[in-house]
């Protein structure tokens, strides 16, 4: 069914294409609610909006750790129309038609060299994927954004349904939002293992691996077959992390690419098919290294606790 947009929430870090989005919603005559920074920079740019405060009746709290976590803002996510209608007239929520959050930056933030726990604690983000779970849960009723990717494809979804969504458009999102989710708390669990472990050196009970594809192969191990490349969040532009299903060619230049990091720096490891295959054997530092076709992580790489980890 096609969604009517009729009332937004936009809370993000990543500022970027924030004001051309919430300009483009607002000659919608789209209602727009913001919190915090976000408010601000929209209220700054001229752009009407009104803050969650406004909405909950409750201010910010906590230096900003309470500012969504209120029902009348996941009412207005979870609220099932149709269905919820007679509650949510009765306790004054009204819908949220569309979501635009994304989360505190928290891989950035634990990958600077002088970060404290502290700082790190700080940067988990609690409100965020509250919100993005509730709506994406009920994507039959809100549109979920998460990426600054997606701004333009919700935009012209927008345009070619007169100012609706549809059904498969919402799912879409709403997979997007939980793979996001589920990505995020994986690296905080990550982090906290790490620095509260007994044993460093120890395998974890649960090991989490995160990745985000940053480009598709012509073909794989065999022409039929596909491949793509992934690299974990936080690691360096120039680091190379997974190629599934790689093509030989394309694994003996990773291999050369690997063979050469060291004198730069980098402490490396090739994984063909799943085997390790050090380019670098000094082991020291954080490593970075690369799966080629591999059917699961061997040993050798959780042995040596490179920094970035991949498998297919």
């Amino acid at each position: 069914m096609d969604l009517p947009i009729r009332r937004a929430l936009l809370s993000v870090s990543n500022k970027t294409g924030l004001l051309e989005l919430a300009r483009a919603l607002a000659a919608r005559g789209i209602e727009l609610l913001s919190t915090g920074g976000t408010a601000r920079l929209l209220s700054e740019a001229g752009i009407a909006v009104r803050e969650v405060a406004s909405v909950t009746g409750f201010p910010e709290i906590m230096g900003g750790r309470v500012k969504t976590l209120h029902p009348k803002i996941h009412g207005g996510l979870l609220g099932r129309r149709g269905t919820d209608d007679a509650v949510m007239a009765r306790e004054g929520i009204s819908p949220i038609d569309l979501l635009v959050v994304n989360l505190y930056p928290f891989a950035a933030t634990i990958a600077k060299s002088n970060v404290s726990y502290e700082e790190a604690i700080e940067n988990i983000d609690i409100g965020g994927p509250a919100m993005l779970r509730g709506a994406a849960k009920n994507h039959a009723d809100v549109t979920v954004v998460v990426d600054p990717s997606d701004y333009a494809e919700l935009l012209a979804e927008l345009g070619s349904n007169g100012g609706a969504t549809r059904c498969a458009f919402r799912a879409r999102l709403a997979a997007r939002a939980f793979a996001h989710t589920a990505g995020y708390d994986t690296l905080v669990a990550d982090y906290l293992a790490r620095r509260h472990s007994a044993d460093a050196a120890a395998f974890p009970e649960q090991l989490g691996l995160t990745l985000t594809r940053i480009a598709t192969l012509r073909y794989g191990e065999n022409p039929h077959q596909r491949a793509a490349f992934y690299r974990s969040p936080g690691a360096a532009t120039d680091s190379i992390v997974c190629m599934a299903g790689a093509h030989n060619n394309e694994s003996g230049e990773l291999l050369a690419w690997a063979q050469r990091a060291p004198a730069a720096g980098a402490t490396t490891g090739v994984a063909f098919d799943g085997n390790l295959h050090p380019a670098d054997h000094q082991w020291s530092g954080a490593g970075q290294y690369v799966c080629i076709g591999g059917s699961g992580l061997h040993h050798g790489l959780r042995h040596h606790q490179p920094d970035q980890l991949c498998a297919r």
